[in-house]
């Protein structure tokens, strides 16, 4: 085989730096985001926060759903599907005029906290469970040994609130660290102080000790309290499985007796870690907010969400030397860097905001009436609409969360798949577990409806559903099957 060298002429596409800094924009969430621009401000002269700008006077800031604003106001959106979207030179954000005669700008203004920290102050974590239980360790008397196991057990903690390691991982912990052992007994004793800790119940070990510990919280003059407490601890999977004739004749109680028991327990907190912030977490920020205004939805863009940049005309004054020098290079270098962040971070709240104004309208009636009012919706009805490509809109979803009066929804929770309608309509999969809910919710405790019964309560609205379809949505909705909700009930 002889080896040579050839020539040839080819075609192929190539992404630009700045189209890929503009599609890792476009799908960074809002905290991701800010945090990307804190970084280009630290790292650029000449970018600085613009905040002598007013939000309601933006055109591209706030547009009103379902009218011919919409489009004029978003008309620049960036499709990530076309390399010719961003043109070579962008323009300062300033005249030049303005820039020559300008002195430097302030940044941050009223957004900063007292550390001048946007960021930090904005995405601020809520309290874990195990930040509240330390701060009830730090109050309580314990030898270094006994603190050393209760941070074990607050450490080894689940997000229901239950404890998760052994009795031997406590003693190996305590060995490991402080090279001392622990007895089984010292370690329960101090395991039985944190469980004593707020919230009722935590540190459990099991679903039956958790409720014991809350039942040993209340006033021993509490109606059923004896009885409850007997059920939990020696009946406590007949009492899981709703079998109460079993429990009356195992324990002797009357009818009377174990229902107030039952209710009782049902008062109590199965999961007292629920509620709490995880250590994961991460606040959310609406990017979108949509409110009615004289009967009409208004979409507007969360200022704290949209960071404003501009360039700094002090440093951008420079450039009139127009000459060659090291430092002149540099701030060219930076303010082409700059131009380019500013448009991407432009094409990114336009295409948003015309993203967002097209779901409003199309979904409507769940701003009205609520998740039952929900219409079916896919992406490329969203991107046949508003003219750009299905992986554009699915960027533009991602992660990015809408505020109205019922709640933040993320904006990928309005698309749903359909379901035909007996008058040769559609309604949504998101309406129909709503109206499962509604119908469990309704039902009679002592006759419970079936997947069957529900099917055909849907099917005599119009809506044909498979019983098996029923299922599906029953069970992503976390609700029991018919005979365990007679049971439970």
């Amino acid at each position: 085989m002889k080896i040579g060298l050839q020539m040839g002429l080819g075609q192929h596409l190539t992404m630009t730096p700045q189209l890929q800094q503009a599609i890792k924009l476009l799908q960074l969430s809002t905290l991701e985001l800010q945090q990307e621009v804190q970084a280009a401000l630290d790292s650029n002269p000449l970018l600085e926060l613009d905040d002598g700008s007013d939000a309601s006077s933006d055109p591209i800031t706030q547009v009103t759903a379902g009218t011919p604003e919409t489009v004029d106001a978003a008309s620049q959106t960036l499709d990530l599907n076309l390399q010719n979207d961003l043109p070579n030179e962008l323009p300062v954000d300033t005249a030049w005029d303005d820039i020559y005669a300008g002195t430097s700008g302030s940044g941050g203004g009223d957004s900063l906290d007292e550390d001048g920290d946007p960021i930090e102050s904005r995405s601020a974590l809520a309290e874990t469970l195990q930040d509240h239980l330390r701060w009830q360790l730090n109050l309580t008397r314990f030898s270094d040994l006994d603190r050393l196991i209760a941070e074990a057990i607050i450490d080894g903690l689940d997000a229901r609130g239950y404890l998760t390691v052994s009795l031997e991982e406590l003693a190996a912990t305590a060995l490991h660290w402080r090279q001392q052992e622990a007895e089984e007994d010292e370690i329960i004793a101090v395991l039985h102080r944190v469980q004593q800790f707020d919230p009722p119940g935590v540190a459990a070990r099991n679903l039956a000790e958790c409720l014991l510990i809350q039942l040993g919280q209340r006033d021993d003059a509490t109606p059923g309290l004896a009885d409850a407490r007997l059920l939990l601890r020696d009946h406590c999977d007949r009492l899981a499985n709703g079998d109460l004739a079993g429990m009356m004749r195992l324990t002797k109680l009357s009818e009377a007796a174990v229902h107030r028991a039952l209710k009782l327990i049902r008062e109590l907190t199965p999961h007292p870690g629920e509620g709490w912030a995880s250590a994961d977490d991460k606040a959310l920020i609406p990017d979108v907010v949509v409110r009615k205004m004289n009967g009409r939805w208004r979409v507007e863009l969360n200022p704290d969400a949209a960071p404003r940049l501009r360039v700094n005309s002090g440093y951008a004054s420079m450039l009139r030397r127009a000459d060659s020098t090291r430092d002149n290079q540099f701030i060219r270098d930076h303010l082409q860097e700059a131009r380019w962040l500013i448009k991407s971070l432009q094409s990114r709240h336009e295409t948003l905001l015309k993203v967002a104004s097209c779901i409003v309208e199309h979904q409507r009636g769940f701003l009205d009436d609520g998740p039952v009012a929900m219409k079916p919706l896919i992406l490329r009805d969203v991107a046949d609409e508003v003219g750009l490509h299905e992986s554009t809109i699915s960027r533009v979803t991602t992660q990015k969360f809408l505020h109205t009066p019922r709640g933040l929804f993320e904006l990928k929770y309005f698309f749903s798949s359909h379901v035909s309608t007996s008058a040769g309509g559609e309604a949504s999969s998101t309406a129909i577990r709503a109206m499962i809910k509604q119908l469990v919710a309704a039902e009679n405790p002592k006759k419970p409806l079936s997947d069957n019964k529900i099917a055909d309560l849907l099917q005599a609205q119009g809506i044909e559903v498979a019983r098996r379809t029923i299922a599906k949505y029953r069970e992503s909705l976390n609700i029991a099957s018919s005979s365990d909700r007679k049971r439970l009930l």
